[in-house]
Protein backbone atom coordinates (compact mmCIF):
# COMPACT_ATOMS: atom_id res chain seq x y z
CA UNK A 1 0.00 0.00 0.00
CA UNK A 2 1.23 3.43 -0.94
CA UNK A 3 2.60 5.97 1.50
CA UNK A 4 1.61 9.26 2.41
CA UNK A 5 3.42 11.62 0.09
CA UNK A 6 4.39 13.45 3.10
CA UNK A 7 6.51 11.67 5.29
CA UNK A 8 8.64 13.54 8.83
CA UNK A 9 10.79 12.69 11.29
CA UNK A 10 10.75 14.13 14.34
CA UNK A 11 9.14 17.02 12.75
CA UNK A 12 12.30 17.32 10.17
CA UNK A 13 11.29 16.15 6.41
CA UNK A 14 12.65 13.04 5.30
CA UNK A 15 12.82 11.87 1.70
CA UNK A 16 9.79 9.64 1.30
CA UNK A 17 8.99 6.28 -0.34
CA UNK A 18 6.66 3.91 -1.71
CA UNK A 19 4.56 6.80 -2.08
CA UNK A 20 2.43 5.39 -6.00
CA UNK A 21 4.02 8.23 -7.31
CA UNK A 22 6.89 9.22 -10.27
CA UNK A 23 8.74 10.33 -7.38
CA UNK A 24 9.47 6.78 -6.29
CA UNK A 25 11.43 6.93 -9.45
CA UNK A 26 13.72 9.47 -8.52
CA UNK A 27 17.01 8.98 -7.39
CA UNK A 28 19.82 5.77 -6.86
CA UNK A 29 21.19 6.82 -10.68
CA UNK A 30 24.35 5.35 -11.14
CA UNK A 31 27.91 6.19 -11.14
CA UNK A 32 30.36 5.38 -14.45
CA UNK A 33 33.66 4.77 -14.39
CA UNK A 34 35.00 7.29 -16.88
CA UNK A 35 38.45 5.13 -18.32
CA UNK A 36 39.21 6.56 -21.40
CA UNK A 37 40.35 9.87 -22.39
CA UNK A 38 43.96 11.23 -20.62
CA UNK A 39 46.14 8.85 -18.75
CA UNK A 40 45.77 9.13 -14.78
CA UNK A 41 48.23 8.85 -12.04
CA UNK A 42 47.70 5.16 -10.32
CA UNK A 43 45.17 4.56 -7.85
CA UNK A 44 43.27 7.75 -9.25
CA UNK A 45 39.37 6.33 -10.25
CA UNK A 46 36.97 9.27 -11.83
CA UNK A 47 33.60 8.91 -12.13
CA UNK A 48 30.50 10.40 -13.74
CA UNK A 49 27.41 10.13 -11.67
CA UNK A 50 25.19 10.03 -14.25
CA UNK A 51 21.75 11.66 -13.20
CA UNK A 52 20.24 11.98 -16.70
CA UNK A 53 18.82 8.35 -15.65
CA UNK A 54 15.83 10.19 -13.36
CA UNK A 55 12.84 9.99 -14.99
CA UNK A 56 13.10 14.18 -15.83
CA UNK A 57 16.06 13.78 -17.21
CA UNK A 58 17.95 15.14 -14.71
CA UNK A 59 19.69 15.49 -11.23
CA UNK A 60 16.44 18.88 -10.89
CA UNK A 61 13.93 15.82 -9.91
CA UNK A 62 15.42 15.59 -6.62
CA UNK A 63 14.87 19.09 -5.54
CA UNK A 64 11.51 19.84 -7.44
CA UNK A 65 10.01 16.98 -5.56
CA UNK A 66 11.58 17.71 -2.27
CA UNK A 67 9.85 21.61 -2.69
CA UNK A 68 6.91 20.09 -3.66
CA UNK A 69 6.63 17.49 -0.57
CA UNK A 70 7.78 20.77 1.30
CA UNK A 71 4.92 22.71 -0.30
CA UNK A 72 2.19 20.12 0.71
CA UNK A 73 3.65 19.82 3.74
CA UNK A 74 3.48 22.88 5.12
CA UNK A 75 0.08 23.63 3.12
CA UNK A 76 1.43 26.22 0.73
CA UNK A 77 0.59 23.66 -2.19
CA UNK A 78 -3.12 23.05 -1.54
CA UNK A 79 -5.15 21.92 -3.78
CA UNK A 80 -5.94 23.25 -6.33
CA UNK A 81 -3.01 25.84 -6.91
CA UNK A 82 -0.48 26.45 -9.49
CA UNK A 83 3.13 25.56 -8.85
CA UNK A 84 5.18 28.44 -10.44
CA UNK A 85 8.84 29.12 -10.89
CA UNK A 86 11.20 30.16 -13.33
CA UNK A 87 14.03 27.65 -14.87
CA UNK A 88 17.20 27.29 -16.98
CA UNK A 89 14.95 24.21 -17.95
CA UNK A 90 15.83 21.09 -15.88
CA UNK A 91 13.93 22.55 -13.08
CA UNK A 92 11.15 23.67 -14.94
CA UNK A 93 10.48 20.02 -16.53
CA UNK A 94 10.80 18.22 -13.11
CA UNK A 95 8.17 20.72 -11.76
CA UNK A 96 6.03 19.85 -14.47
CA UNK A 97 6.76 16.05 -14.61
CA UNK A 98 5.94 15.55 -10.93
CA UNK A 99 3.22 18.62 -10.35
CA UNK A 100 1.37 17.32 -13.32
CA UNK A 101 1.79 13.49 -12.06
CA UNK A 102 0.52 14.83 -8.44
CA UNK A 103 -2.28 16.69 -9.88
CA UNK A 104 -0.85 20.39 -10.41
CA UNK A 105 -1.09 22.89 -13.30
CA UNK A 106 2.71 24.58 -13.68
CA UNK A 107 3.29 27.71 -15.23
CA UNK A 108 7.58 27.94 -16.32
CA UNK A 109 9.39 31.21 -16.78
CA UNK A 110 11.90 31.16 -18.92
CA UNK A 111 14.31 33.12 -21.06
CA UNK A 112 13.37 32.57 -24.72
CA UNK A 113 16.98 31.60 -25.02
CA UNK A 114 16.36 28.22 -23.40
CA UNK A 115 17.12 25.67 -26.23
CA UNK A 116 14.20 24.77 -27.70
CA UNK A 117 13.91 21.15 -27.22
CA UNK A 118 13.35 21.91 -23.58
CA UNK A 119 10.70 24.21 -24.66
CA UNK A 120 9.06 20.98 -26.62
CA UNK A 121 9.53 18.82 -23.70
CA UNK A 122 7.41 21.80 -21.15
CA UNK A 123 4.76 21.65 -23.69
CA UNK A 124 4.36 18.51 -24.09
CA UNK A 125 4.05 17.99 -20.37
CA UNK A 126 1.13 20.53 -20.78
CA UNK A 127 2.87 23.16 -18.67
CA UNK A 128 2.41 26.95 -19.33
CA UNK A 129 5.10 28.79 -20.67
CA UNK A 130 6.10 32.65 -19.98
CA UNK A 131 8.95 33.94 -21.96
CA UNK A 132 10.96 36.52 -21.06
CA UNK A 133 14.04 38.49 -22.78
CA UNK A 134 16.75 36.14 -23.76
CA UNK A 135 19.39 39.30 -23.29
CA UNK A 136 18.34 39.33 -19.21
CA UNK A 137 19.03 35.51 -19.04
CA UNK A 138 17.71 33.72 -15.90
CA UNK A 139 17.22 36.53 -13.65
CA UNK A 140 14.84 38.10 -16.01
CA UNK A 141 12.89 35.01 -15.39
CA UNK A 142 13.21 34.35 -11.87
CA UNK A 143 11.93 38.42 -11.66
CA UNK A 144 8.72 37.64 -14.05
CA UNK A 145 8.06 34.85 -11.87
CA UNK A 146 7.81 36.60 -8.90
CA UNK A 147 5.94 39.35 -10.69
CA UNK A 148 3.14 36.88 -11.51
CA UNK A 149 3.44 35.21 -8.12
CA UNK A 150 2.76 37.97 -5.81
CA UNK A 151 -0.31 39.59 -8.07
CA UNK A 152 -2.22 36.34 -7.25
CA UNK A 153 -0.64 34.84 -4.07
CA UNK A 154 -4.08 32.84 -3.73
CA UNK A 155 -3.27 30.85 -6.93
CA UNK A 156 0.58 30.60 -7.06
CA UNK A 157 2.59 28.54 -5.23
CA UNK A 158 6.04 29.83 -6.15
CA UNK A 159 9.14 27.03 -4.16
CA UNK A 160 11.63 29.49 -5.41
CA UNK A 161 14.43 27.31 -6.06
CA UNK A 162 17.15 29.91 -5.47
CA UNK A 163 16.18 30.68 -1.91
CA UNK A 164 14.35 27.72 -0.58
CA UNK A 165 15.94 25.16 1.99
CA UNK A 166 14.69 22.02 0.59
CA UNK A 167 16.74 22.28 -2.63
CA UNK A 168 19.38 21.46 -1.10
CA UNK A 169 18.00 19.50 1.69
CA UNK A 170 17.30 16.67 -1.51
CA UNK A 171 21.03 16.09 -2.40
CA UNK A 172 21.49 16.05 1.75
CA UNK A 173 18.86 13.20 1.84
CA UNK A 174 20.11 11.67 -1.42
CA UNK A 175 22.60 12.16 -3.82
CA UNK A 176 25.27 12.36 -0.92
CA UNK A 177 24.33 9.36 0.66
CA UNK A 178 23.97 7.64 -2.66
CA UNK A 179 27.68 8.86 -3.54
CA UNK A 180 28.61 7.32 -0.06
CA UNK A 181 27.22 4.36 -0.50
CA UNK A 182 28.26 3.80 -4.23
CA UNK A 183 32.11 4.82 -3.41
CA UNK A 184 32.39 2.36 -0.29
CA UNK A 185 32.56 5.08 2.01
CA UNK A 186 36.28 5.73 -0.48
CA UNK A 187 35.21 9.35 -2.32
CA UNK A 188 37.96 11.82 -1.88
CA UNK A 189 36.82 14.56 -3.79
CA UNK A 190 33.63 15.54 -4.85
CA UNK A 191 32.96 17.47 -8.30
CA UNK A 192 29.88 19.81 -8.98
CA UNK A 193 28.32 22.48 -10.78
CA UNK A 194 27.21 25.61 -9.99
CA UNK A 195 23.48 26.75 -10.70
CA UNK A 196 21.13 27.67 -8.45
CA UNK A 197 23.99 25.71 -6.23
CA UNK A 198 21.64 22.88 -4.16
CA UNK A 199 23.25 20.38 -5.74
CA UNK A 200 26.98 21.85 -4.29
CA UNK A 201 25.82 22.98 -1.02
CA UNK A 202 23.41 19.69 -0.01
CA UNK A 203 25.52 16.95 -1.33
CA UNK A 204 29.00 19.08 0.00
CA UNK A 205 27.33 19.12 3.95
CA UNK A 206 26.22 15.46 4.16
CA UNK A 207 29.88 14.13 2.28
CA UNK A 208 31.91 16.33 5.16
CA UNK A 209 29.42 14.74 7.75
CA UNK A 210 30.68 11.63 6.68
CA UNK A 211 34.51 11.97 6.10
CA UNK A 212 35.15 16.13 7.01
CA UNK A 213 38.66 15.30 4.91
CA UNK A 214 36.96 15.03 1.52
CA UNK A 215 37.61 18.06 -0.76
CA UNK A 216 34.81 19.66 -2.71
CA UNK A 217 35.68 21.56 -5.88
CA UNK A 218 32.86 23.98 -7.52
CA UNK A 219 32.73 24.35 -10.94
CA UNK A 220 31.31 27.12 -12.90
CA UNK A 221 31.51 29.27 -16.13
CA UNK A 222 34.60 31.69 -16.73
CA UNK A 223 32.05 34.47 -18.22
CA UNK A 224 29.33 36.18 -16.90
CA UNK A 225 27.77 35.54 -20.67
CA UNK A 226 27.99 32.11 -21.99
CA UNK A 227 26.29 28.60 -23.25
CA UNK A 228 26.26 26.38 -19.98
CA UNK A 229 23.31 25.72 -19.62
CA UNK A 230 21.96 25.34 -16.31
CA UNK A 231 25.28 26.73 -14.85
CA UNK A 232 25.72 30.26 -12.55
CA UNK A 233 28.44 32.85 -13.26
CA UNK A 234 28.07 33.67 -9.49
CA UNK A 235 30.17 36.99 -9.50
CA UNK A 236 27.35 38.33 -12.57
CA UNK A 237 24.51 36.97 -11.48
CA UNK A 238 21.84 37.28 -8.74
CA UNK A 239 23.48 35.74 -5.87
CA UNK A 240 21.01 32.44 -4.61
CA UNK A 241 20.54 32.71 -1.10
CA UNK A 242 21.06 29.08 -0.35
CA UNK A 243 24.48 30.03 -1.68
CA UNK A 244 27.93 29.38 0.93
CA UNK A 245 31.20 29.79 -0.07
CA UNK A 246 32.37 27.45 3.11
CA UNK A 247 30.72 24.92 1.24
CA UNK A 248 33.40 23.82 -1.45
CA UNK A 249 37.79 24.32 -1.15
CA UNK A 250 37.78 26.02 -4.10
CA UNK A 251 36.15 26.88 -7.72
CA UNK A 252 37.39 25.74 -11.69
CA UNK A 253 35.94 28.27 -14.20
CA UNK A 254 35.55 26.17 -17.24
CA UNK A 255 34.83 28.24 -21.10
CA UNK A 256 31.87 27.53 -22.75
CA UNK A 257 34.18 25.98 -25.99
CA UNK A 258 36.20 23.75 -23.64
CA UNK A 259 32.81 22.17 -22.12
CA UNK A 260 31.53 21.94 -25.88
CA UNK A 261 34.82 20.22 -27.44
CA UNK A 262 34.84 18.10 -24.26
CA UNK A 263 30.86 17.41 -24.22
CA UNK A 264 31.98 15.88 -28.12
CA UNK A 265 34.70 14.22 -27.36
CA UNK A 266 32.94 12.36 -24.25
CA UNK A 267 30.17 11.27 -27.25
CA UNK A 268 32.71 10.14 -29.30
CA UNK A 269 35.24 8.35 -27.22
CA UNK A 270 33.10 7.37 -24.37
CA UNK A 271 29.44 6.98 -25.70
CA UNK A 272 28.20 9.59 -22.85
CA UNK A 273 26.07 12.03 -24.58
CA UNK A 274 26.25 14.76 -21.68
CA UNK A 275 24.67 18.36 -21.30
CA UNK A 276 27.68 21.33 -21.56
CA UNK A 277 27.24 21.36 -17.68
CA UNK A 278 28.30 17.60 -17.52
CA UNK A 279 30.68 18.00 -19.61
CA UNK A 280 32.55 21.05 -17.42
CA UNK A 281 32.13 18.68 -14.57
CA UNK A 282 34.20 16.01 -16.04
CA UNK A 283 36.80 18.64 -18.04
CA UNK A 284 37.51 20.24 -13.82
CA UNK A 285 37.54 16.66 -12.87
CA UNK A 286 40.37 15.73 -14.79
CA UNK A 287 42.17 19.03 -13.72
CA UNK A 288 41.55 17.59 -10.31
CA UNK A 289 42.74 14.23 -11.19
CA UNK A 290 45.84 15.40 -13.09
CA UNK A 291 48.04 15.98 -10.08
CA UNK A 292 46.63 13.36 -7.41
CA UNK A 293 47.27 9.85 -6.68
CA UNK A 294 45.05 7.58 -5.06
CA UNK A 295 42.01 9.47 -5.16
CA UNK A 296 38.39 8.72 -5.99
CA UNK A 297 37.26 11.36 -7.68
CA UNK A 298 33.29 11.72 -8.56
CA UNK A 299 32.40 14.33 -11.08
CA UNK A 300 28.20 15.15 -10.82
CA UNK A 301 26.62 15.31 -14.36
CA UNK A 302 23.10 16.85 -14.36
CA UNK A 303 21.69 15.98 -17.52
CA UNK A 304 22.62 14.55 -21.12
CA UNK A 305 22.75 16.20 -24.15
CA UNK A 306 19.84 15.33 -25.62
CA UNK A 307 17.81 18.57 -24.54
CA UNK A 308 20.72 20.32 -26.06
CA UNK A 309 20.49 18.98 -30.10
CA UNK A 310 19.22 22.45 -31.58
CA UNK A 311 22.09 24.36 -30.26
CA UNK A 312 25.74 24.93 -30.96
CA UNK A 313 26.56 22.16 -28.98
CA UNK A 314 26.43 19.06 -31.25
CA UNK A 315 25.91 21.03 -34.36
CA UNK A 316 27.69 19.49 -37.25
CA UNK A 317 27.15 19.14 -40.99
CA UNK A 318 24.96 16.20 -42.16
CA UNK A 319 25.62 14.16 -44.32
CA UNK A 320 24.28 14.06 -48.38
CA UNK A 321 21.00 12.16 -48.90
CA UNK A 322 22.00 9.71 -51.27
CA UNK A 323 20.13 9.73 -54.81
CA UNK A 324 17.18 7.61 -55.49
CA UNK A 325 18.33 5.11 -58.06
CA UNK A 326 18.06 5.48 -61.43
CA UNK A 327 16.05 2.08 -61.92
CA UNK A 328 14.44 -0.27 -59.95
CA UNK A 329 16.65 -2.81 -58.24
CA UNK A 330 16.87 -6.23 -59.70
CA UNK A 331 14.28 -8.80 -58.46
Amino acid sequence: MAQPLVRSSNGQLVWPTETGTIIDRIGNTPLHRLTRGEALAPGVELWAKLEHVNPGGSIKDRPAAMMIIDGIATGRLAAGRTIIDSTSGNTGVALALIGKNLGYDVTICMSNGVPRDTRRILLALGAELVLTDERLGSDGAMLRAFEIADADPARYFMPDQYSNPANPLAHYLTTAPEIWRQTQGRITHLVAPIGTSGTLMGTSRRLREYNPRIEIIAVEPDAARHGLYGMRHIPSTIRPKIYREDAFDRVIRVPTETAYDAARRLACSDGLLLGASSAAVIEAARIVARDRRDAVIVAICPDSGTRYLSTALFDAPEPPVAPAPSAAPPM
